[in-house]
């Protein structure tokens, strides 16, 4: 089984690819900042491991004992629960549906589980590790777990799978007539299967006039720095006097009243505050990690104890004492039912919904603002009010 913690990672990696095509110098100025991880990208880990199990068990790569035995070793994670073993195994099973429909044109169709592929030929020392690459009946498709669930990732114009599709063409064009790419990324959590398509040569056009030569900038720590979205992940987004000059433009309309802004500037503005108030966490929780770890001081500012809340220093004990005194267990426990997202971990979102699926509602949500990109439905605050009073 690959070990998907240590997965190896170029300079110019396919999943931070859409950060330094855009901004070049930036690939080489996050080597500046050491890679952290969180227990998110754990969870993705063990996630992308009970993958490759069931599915190299369902191809026939590994036996069913081998299979149980390495299940067996995966439950055992801290990180693990069933309802994650529910999220993968519906992503297992969606990729199975994919492979089925493959097969059923071509039936010696190619199954690369974890396979690493080499893009080398547009990026400097270029290559990641396609999850799941299949290949038959003029198709490549490349298929991508996202277990997170707090950013929906989209597979349209996606530069990580196109540059996974390029490793693909790369390594398996001479032995297979590829005509078409498909790139499709699966997030169970989210619910969502997002695919998109380009012919190959239209992908290869793509990589020899945009790719190539900025990557060979990337590369070379050369180009112009550029603020945006793709800021979200950079190792250099703490302290990066580009992003910082582009959030601090927002200064600007602090000279007009609110209310004397157009339309049109407040829904601009209402972009950048989104990023504005990333950049301002970033930055807090930068300074305060220096401080704290590397006794760095920011002129103005101290590091003091924070504001604590009392906790008993040995629950079982203070139990016994209050029960020993003549409280009841009524008394002093307080027996409540888990909130649905917890029940769900516990027990597995499958028996959750066979069990209490017709006792869940959901209220209707508290009116936001979301960019227009959003993919639920617009609804009237003045015809809703309006509805109130009828």
């Amino acid at each position: 089984m690959a070990d998907h913690s240590s997965r190896a990672h170029a300079l110019l990696s396919a999943s931070g690819s859409k950060r330094w095509l855009t901004c070049t110098p930036s690939a080489r100025l996050e080597q500046e900042f050491e890679e952290s991880t969180s227990v998110f990208a754990e969870e993705g880990t063990l996630a992308h491991e009970l993958s490759e199990v069931l599915l190299q068990y369902h191809f026939g790569q590994i036996s069913k004992t081998a299979r149980t035995r390495r299940m067996n070793k995966l439950k055992k994670h801290e990180l693990f629960s069933q309802s994650m073993l529910d999220y993968v195994t519906s992503y297992a099973d969606l990729v199975v549906e994919r492979i089925n429909a493959l097969q059923a044109g071509t039936r010696d169709a190619t199954i690369l589980l974890e396979q690493r592929l080499d893009y080398s030929e547009w990026v400097p020392e270029g290559f990641g590790t396609g999850d799941v690459v299949a290949i038959g009946d003029n198709v490549v498709e490349i298929i991508d777990l996202k277990y997170g669930k707090g950013v929906p990732v989209s597979a349209q114009e996606n530069t990580q799978m196109r540059l996974y599709a390029l490793g693909a063409i790369n390594q398996f064009g001479m032995l297979y007539d590829i005509e078409m790419v498909r790139m499709t990324i699966i997030q169970p959590r989210l619910d969502s299967v997002s695919t998109d398509e380009i012919k190959a040569d239209q992908l290869l056009a793509w990589a020899d006039e945009f790719v190539k030569p900025r990557a060979e900038m990337a590369a070379a720590g050369e180009g112009e720095f550029i603020s945006g979205d793709h800021c979200r992940f950079c190792r250099a987004r703490f302290t990066c006097r580009k992003r910082a000059e582009a959030n601090l433009e927002l200064a600007k309309y602090d000279f007009k009243a609110p209310e004397l802004l157009s339309e049109e500037e407040l829904g601009q503005i209402l972009y950048e505050a989104e990023e504005l108030k990333r950049w301002a966490k970033d930055v807090q929780d930068y300074a305060l990690s220096q401080a704290e770890n590397h006794g760095k001081r920011f002129p103005g500012w101290k590091l003091v104890e924070g504001r604590s809340i009392r906790k008993y220093a040995d629950k079982t004990e203070a139990a016994a004492k209050l029960l020993e005194a003549g409280y009841s267990e009524e008394e002093i426990y307080n027996k409540e039912l888990l909130g649905i997202s917890a029940l769900e971990k516990s027990i597995g979102k499958k028996a959750f919904n066979e069990h209490l699926g017709d006792l869940v509602v959901k209220p209707t949500g508290k009116p936001t603002l979301v960019p227009e990109s959003d993919k639920r439905p617009e609804i009237n605050s003045v015809e809703s009010a309006q509805a109130d009073f009828q």
